[in-house]
């Protein structure tokens, strides 16, 4: 079979444009893109008038609970759900079990990704108190960042100590990414709550204790020590509405040192959705009033917020369903993110250009990626079809992530993945995952 691709009649949506153009693929990269290229007998020609081809999308945030919580989700699972959303490239969080804190164990993760992943991949390495030397011995170009839990986490991942803070953030020359949430604060939001509710606290209480108050004091500490050594630093999940006056948008993200992540359920849920959702929207951080949610959306708009990503964070049903301290926090999206964006595109509220723009050319600028997020001649053929004329009921039979449930069930969206290229491999037709291939690890210009 030809290894020669010839996408035709799409439009595609890419740095700012819809032009209508045809992508000739070879050896998994664009070759050409021109208004209309002639087929060659060996070819192989894939109509696809009325679709829109995007970019494929990069998520700087998931966790995909390999290895230790493949009860989950696991690599293989999880990837296989990523491409059916048109995620075609993925970072992993280190707060598996065990938690990634050695340069042994990040590479247990590669060696499982390489044999299992159908999308691109990179793992994050993860800090403690005490694995400062550890982290140093990351390499930048084939790492996409290090990970700092200034909030609650799994295991030992809670970094906490003023001095380790200090020690990381002037000497680690890459990427730091964090989680923002104040735990002093926390526990304190807790023994209140107690003291009102006992041991059956109403999850519509969950932002309240993980507040605005804890959110914004980490996060003003983390940009605080950013600029204090002038290290690169991507804050995670902005959840408030005050923490958006922690950063700039003045200047290209090219110069930005410090940068912002919005996720799917920030921009879509909101406290009054706990109601009929309960458990199931239970996120740390929490999703919290609508205000904070249309200011974290204005704030997409206007470059406050450079990322769209998913913190897909897959559980059981069953431990999903306990009381409000038992059920652990974390959903999982990543199947439905884009469609999930591409609905506020069809209300009016965001272009499709800028949801592209976010979700894949943003992600390649800020980590660096070597080739991807874009549809250039000479870049990975990482591609995302789009029909905007068929709709889709999110339902159990349709969900492939491994846990078996989605905080969208019961929701139509007005546009499908029709189709998802990894590396010029089709892996996603039509409803069905086209198994063959895999991934590769990404790679950073650094």
């Amino acid at each position: 079979m030809s290894n020669i691709i010839l996408l035709k009649g799409g439009i595609t949506v890419n740095e700012g444009c819809k032009i209508s153009q045809d992508i000739l693929i070879s050896n998994g990269r664009i070759k050409k893109l021109e208004k209309d290229i002639t087929p060659e007998n060996n070819w192989k020609v894939v109509n696809l008038e009325g679709k829109l081809v995007l970019p494929g999308c990069i998520d700087d945030q998931v966790h995909f609970r390999e290895p230790g919580l493949t009860h989950k989700g696991d690599i293989y699972s999880e990837s296989r759900a990523a491409v059916a959303g048109g995620i075609t490239s993925f970072m992993e969080m280190p707060n598996t079990i065990p938690n990634v804190l050695t340069q042994e164990l990040l590479q247990d993760k590669y060696d499982i990704a390489s044999k299992q992943s159908i999308a691109n991949y990179s793992f994050f390495m993860g800090a403690s108190n005490e694995n400062v030397e550890e982290v140093l011995k990351t390499n930048e170009n084939n790492v996409c960042g290090i990970k700092i839990f200034m909030g609650s986490s799994t295991g030992n991942m809670l970094v906490d100590n003023e001095k380790t803070l200090n020690n990381l953030f002037s000497r680690v020359s890459m990427l730091i990414a964090t989680h923002c949430e104040d735990e002093q604060i926390i526990r304190n939001n807790i023994i209140d709550a107690k003291a009102k509710y006992g041991e059956n606290v109403p999850i519509n209480e969950h932002p309240n204790i993980r507040s605005v108050e804890a959110c914004y004091a980490s996060s003003s500490m983390a940009v605080g020590l950013a600029k204090k050594y002038g290290t690169r630093l991507h804050i995670l999940h902005i959840s408030t509405a005050k923490e958006l006056e922690l950063f700039d948008n003045d200047i290209s993200l090219f110069e930005k040192r410090i940068t912002a992540e919005a996720c799917i359920h920030h921009l879509w849920f909101t406290q009054e959705n706990y109601s009929q959702r309960g458990v199931f929207i239970k996120w740390n951080p929490a999703v919290k009033k609508k205000s904070d949610r249309d200011a974290i959306f204005q704030a997409v708009l206007d470059n406050k917020i450079d990322v769209i990503a998913t913190d897909h964070a897959p559980h059981s049903i069953e431990e999903k369903s306990q009381s409000y301290f038992k059920s652990p926090s974390g959903g999982p999206l990543v199947q439905h993110a884009l469609v999930a964006m591409l609905q506020k595109v069809k209300e009016g509220m965001i272009s499709i250009e800028r949801v592209v723009e976010k979700m894949a050319h943003a992600p390649s600028i800020l980590f660096q990626i070597d080739n991807r997020g874009y549809i250039r001649e000479g870049y990975y053929a990482d591609l995302v079809v789009i029909d905007p004329d068929q709709s889709n009921i999110v339902t159990k039979e349709n969900i492939l992530y491994k846990c078996g449930w989605s905080p969208f069930e019961g929701i139509e969206f007005d546009n499908i993945i029709h189709s998802t290229y990894v590396n010029g491999n089709l892996v996603y037709d039509n409803g069905l995952i086209v198994e063959g291939t895999n991934g590769q690890r990404l790679l950073f210009d650094r």
